[in-house]
């Protein structure tokens, strides 16, 4: 029986049903579960102090694109629009291999891993040169986060009028015959999964409408989540108007796309009826607030969103579009852009530590994870309130207003992937120089 406990934290914020906090509380992790909460607890096995430090759940991020760590602030797409900067990236990624696949969701994942997110999902829709979805599944599983990765696709390049070029997109009936593959192979629907798949054409301008459909109708014979990017800004909603006659949550309403088992990437533009579509269907939204910023898409409705009921969670979104992928900073950005849209009272700090802790957890239907309580997950984030950031703070809990966007130390199913602010389980740096050694390739 492996046994942690996490001995006296000043606050520990739980995010349960009652949104409860504790002072001096003591979290007892045993066998990849957290099970006791309390004061003067005992055991036997390992014990972690946590005076001075703030305990949260693990954060949960709900949309990226690892593979992009391998491209951050490339010349040419730094200051372009979405479809501009697609356009300048296509090309450099049609260059890269199961390598590129391996090392960029290390890197992508133990940065998260450092701002204190246990679970993540990832959205690889590009296969040149041999990859595989098992890249990146094979790269989570070496580092230790609990991963959802989902098979994304394309199909239409742009000898068909799409954005993709040809040599990136696929024929559709291999698409879902890789589905089915990745599925079987790799997908625990069980509760505490380190692993589940979803299924995810990129977006609606580059995948048919039969893929569309035909997606949804294979994840829910497999018991799968969907995943794709909608309204993501006005070009996005002017094409799918153009192409469709329709704006995009229709769309998406038209194709079997909505439900609790969906989940949209970035939503910037939905408006009034499409976010009381949402909020009736249960469709989860992936909000990806510092990308929305670099590429200019505007700030998305989060509070309207939250007000109508739709479920909602954060993402960090790819390294290409955000250069960073801290979901801490990423949480503290979605408080700072509600406030500007409207008021300071939009968001508070708690509220946006919940979007990225149980909020996401929900968004991905992982009810196991997210929160502090007996029986859910043991995926812990010790953050360190003793140190300059949260000097002269008034509520240390408080912390996307002052206090580290780096953990002290992170535990996932129990296992601690971070200690002391040190990856635990990989050569971090190797990873790193081979990471820049692959990135000049790509650019010579």
């Amino acid at each position: 029986m492996a046994e942690t406990l996490i001995r006296g934290a000043d606050y520990l914020i739980t995010m349960d049903d009652t949104r409860q906090e504790l002072a001096g509380a003591d979290l007892l992790l045993r066998d990849g579960v957290i099970a006791e909460i309390g004061q003067g607890l005992r055991i036997e096995g390992e014990i972690v102090e946590a005076k001075g430090c703030v305990v949260t759940p693990g954060l949960v991020n709900t949309h990226h694109h690892l593979y992009q760590s391998m491209t951050r602030a490339v010349p040419g797409a730094q200051d372009a629009l979405l479809f501009g900067w697609l356009q300048r990236l296509y090309p450099i990624w049609a260059r890269m291999g199961p390598e590129h696949m391996f090392v960029s969701a290390q890197i992508g994942l133990a940065e998260l891993a450092l701002s204190g997110c246990s679970l993540s999902s990832d959205h690889l829709y590009l296969y040149p040169n041999g990859v595989r979805l098992e890249d990146t599944i094979h790269a989570a599983a070496e580092l230790g986060l609990r991963f959802h990765p989902t098979r994304g696709s394309m199909s239409i390049g742009e000898s068909d009028g799409g954005l993709p070029p040809d040599a990136l997109v696929e024929r559709e009936a291999a698409i879902l015959e890789d589905c089915i593959r990745v599925v079987d192979a790799f997908h625990d629907p069980t509760e505490g999964a380190m692993c589940r798949v979803g299924l995810a054409p990129c977006s609606p301008f580059s995948v048919s409408r039969e893929l569309m459909r035909d997606t949804a109708l294979l994840a829910r014979d497999k018991g799968v989540m969907l995943h794709t990017h909608l309204a993501e800004n006005a070009e996005d909603v002017a094409y799918s108007q153009e192409k469709f006659g329709c704006r995009p949550g229709e769309y998406a309403e038209s194709l079997g796309w909505l439900g609790d088992d969906v989940w949209h990437a970035h939503c910037v533009q939905l408006d009034g009826a499409e976010i009381d579509l949402f909020a009736r269907s249960r469709t989860g939204v992936a909000h990806c607030p510092c990308s929305n910023c670099r590429l200019g898409s505007g700030i998305a409705p989060v509070r309207a969103m939250l007000d109508a009921g739709v479920p909602l969670g954060l993402g960090v979104d790819g390294s290409a579009s955000n250069d960073s992928g801290n979901l801490a900073a990423e949480a503290r950005q979605a408080m700072l852009l509600q406030r500007v849209a409207r008021g300071a009272d939009a968001m508070s700090p708690r509220a946006a530590l919940e979007l990225a802790t149980r909020g996401g957890a929900d968004v991905l239907g992982r009810p196991d994870c997210g929160r502090l309580m007996p029986g859910k997950r043991a995926d812990v984030a010790i953050w360190d309130v003793s140190g300059v950031q949260s000097a002269g703070s008034w509520d240390p809990a408080a912390l996307l207003l002052a206090g580290p966007t780096a953990v002290r130390d992170l535990f996932v199913e129990g296992r601690q992937v971070v200690r002391d602010g040190q990856i635990t389980t990989i050569d971090l740096a190797a990873q790193v120089a081979r990471q820049n050694h692959l990135a000049k390739g790509l650019a010579g």
